[in-house]
């Protein structure tokens, strides 16, 4: 007589439900803890808040300096006397105007200088020839600080808005074409090999390999770009200028009005962070395709 010894049943290791003491299920496995992500446990603040928070408060502090007398008014105005000031600018309608001569000459500055910083870069980082011609000559120029060729500037192109034009053009020019350049050269040699060997002609790879693959790169240019745009504009307003925020600083820094500088000052931080929020969004729109970690 044969006797056949069944398996004991394996213990269940589905322990989903059990989390230590206390469960209703019992006291099985008393070391478990339900595991919260750490994201979880952190209070839910709106980011909008978080990022306001500190501006808010170097305001806030700005204020309470002013009115203890720390900050006198004939060196920094204080944030209410700015807004009044801001106020009144806008009212009768220079600051307007100023803005829109700035940005007119921001927009042609920044035009000229991406269609010269890009297709410098393109020249240089598709073909070789290009860059033994183009890269050297870029690198001794981009090394010149811009602000220095503003006599040049002047003799060259009058005192009109010719040099005004020039040196934000100079400016933009070479954070464009070190960036686009960069993330040209920076495509992953596998993928062209694979786009060859897909049958891709030269130009099929510049198009669906190259340009994309670079595209990362170029909006950080721009980004940059737009950032020395309105460094540039600063100094290009002290050329004879007679309209523009530049002009109107002129004006305030010669009867002392700091109110006024401040006021300027902001409205330049404004635009930089406006142009900088349409640059980021063009980057959410044009890169779905290249997920990347945003913190956490």
């Amino acid at each position: 007589m044969s006797i056949s010894h069944a398996p004991p049943n394996p213990p269940s290791t589905d322990i989903s439900g059990i989390s230590g003491p206390g469960h209703p299920d019992g006291d099985a496995f008393p070391g478990l803890q339900p595991v919260v992500p750490a994201s979880a446990r952190r209070a839910r603040v709106p980011r909008w808040l978080r990022r306001t928070t500190g501006p808010l408060l170097l305001l806030a502090l700005w204020q309470v300096l002013s009115a203890i007398g720390v900050l006198p008014p004939d060196v920094l105005a204080s944030p209410g006397r700015i807004a009044h000031v801001g106020w009144d600018l806008v009212s009768d309608g220079s600051l307007p105007s100023a803005m829109a001569t700035s940005l007119r000459r921001v927009a042609l500055g920044l035009l000229f200088g991406t269609v010269t910083g890009t297709g410098l870069a393109l020249l240089a980082g598709l073909f070789r020839i290009g860059e033994d011609l183009v890269d050297a000559p870029v690198q001794m120029l981009r090394t010149v600080p811009f602000v220095g060729l503003i006599p040049l500037f002047i003799i060259w192109f009058g005192i009109g808005e010719a040099p005004k034009t020039a040196i934000i053009t100079l400016g933009v020019t070479f954070p464009l074409y070190l960036n686009v350049y960069a993330g040209i050269r920076g495509v992953d040699t596998q993928l062209i090999e694979a786009g060859e060997s897909l049958g891709l002609t030269r130009w099929g790879l510049v198009r669906h390999v190259v340009l994309p693959g670079a595209l990362p790169g170029a909006l950080t240019g721009l980004r940059y770009s737009l950032g020395i745009a309105w460094l540039a504009l600063v100094f290009a307003e002290q050329v004879n200028a007679d309209a523009g925020i530049g002009f109107l600083m002129v004006q305030a820094r010669d009867f002392l009005r700091t109110d006024v500088i401040v006021v300027c000052l902001i409205v330049y931080a404004f635009l930089g962070l406006l142009a900088d929020f349409i640059v980021r969004s063009l980057e959410r729109l044009l890169l779905q395709w290249r997920p990347t970690f945003t913190g956490r």
